[in-house]
């Protein structure tokens, strides 16, 4: 290991922070402000693999158009630079959002700790942290790092921060007492005409495998199993990872149109990724989800368990799934208007 990698990454961020006050801020430059409208200044937006936080970022670009913003980007790669040149643009009646997603703790520590700094360095403006899960573990790490959050998020006489569901809504309240927090389902449930009526066919498999994996290898074969037997070999493996880093805005719409529309082409989606079942109800498409490593899933399953195509696993029964094969592929969406679940965020913005 040398130097370099001993250092935090918190300090080595503040020298790069103040390294990107002296440069020419190229990316940022080419935006051309409308004097004529308020903007919305959104940081961490996502231009990495994670087609999860990606979706996010789009649908959360689209939710502050809908509501009359210019929304300027920053990309997460971008964040030293981006606050420097947001600085010299914003005015007393923008406001700062911050990526909604599951990066609010201490297991994606690296965005906590820009998120933060983008929290500092805006104090006179609102910001509004879009629908998250609190994910601070109950590790020394993880609660001394709750406890740098507290004292950041409370310095913020104007920070609104939203939950996605209510495990986090209420540790955000308990937690984060001295600033106002809501809740709203996950921002992608905003997306429509997604879903698009063509012929399904076969079943799409979108597991995980990194540090969110609960499902061990013996259960993920036994689930395969049962599903080439169900649909006759006719399975499609996808992930919502991609091994690419910087996208392009073009990049990241076209990567989230070829998954949706593979979503649209299968009868089933079996997922144990939260935007995997995410994915599956904006194109309607019935779906078997397993738990993860955390609430997050089962959470925001609360908001969409009136669905009948949408079944969650809790406990894992190789019959259990054989039945809910069945009764899935004979199953079909109901319809329901979810926008008022929204309100509470269209009422801060």
């Amino acid at each position: 290991m040398n130097i370099k990698e001993k250092i935090p990454f918190e300090l080595k961020y503040k020298f790069l922070f103040y390294q990107a006050k002296f440069k020419n801020y190229g990316y940022f430059n080419q935006i051309k402000l409308d004097a004529s409208r308020k903007k919305a200044f959104f940081f961490l937006a996502a231009d990495y693999g994670n087609l999860g936080d990606v979706a996010i970022t789009y649908a959360q670009t689209k939710f502050l158009e809908s509501h009359g913003y210019q929304v300027v980007e920053v990309p997460i790669s971008k964040t030293a630079e981006g606050i420097w040149w947001v600085k010299n643009n914003i005015q007393n009646d923008d406001i700062v959002t911050l990526v909604g997603g599951g990066n609010m703790g201490d297991l994606y520590e690296q965005i906590e700790i820009l998120r933060q700094l983008v929290i500092q360095q805006f104090p006179f403006n609102k910001i509004v942290s879009f629908p998250q899960t609190f994910d601070f573990s109950n590790t020394l790490k993880g609660q001394k790092q709750l406890n740098k959050a507290k004292r950041v998020y409370r310095s913020h006489n104007n920070l609104i921060i939203v939950a996605r569901e209510q495990v986090s809504y209420q540790l955000m309240k308990e937690n984060f007492s001295q600033n106002k927090v809501i809740i709203t389902p996950d921002i992608v449930m905003t997306l429509e005409n997604i879903a698009k009526v063509i012929l399904r066919k076969g079943v799409v498999v979108c597991l995980r495998n990194d540090k969110e994996k609960f499902i061990d290898d013996s259960t993920t074969q036994l689930v395969l199993g049962c599903l080439k037997q169900a649909f006759n070999q006719d399975i499609i493996y996808r992930d919502t990872h991609i091994d690419e880093n910087n996208l392009s805005p073009n990049v990241r719409v076209n990567a989230l149109n070829d998954i949706w529309q593979t979503f649209n082409q299968a009868e089933l989606v079996v997922t144990d990724r939260l935007h995997g079942m995410i994915f599956a109800y904006i194109t309607n498409t019935p779906c078997i989800v397993f738990q993860n490593n955390n609430h997050k899933i089962k959470g925001i399953y609360d908001w969409i368990r009136y669905q009948p195509s949408m079944y969650l696993v809790e406990k894992f029964d190789a019959n259990q799934i054989e039945t809910v094969v069945q009764h899935i592929k004979n199953s079909k969406f109901c319809t329901k208007d979810t926008a008022q679940q929204f309100n509470p965020l269209i009422e801060e913005l």
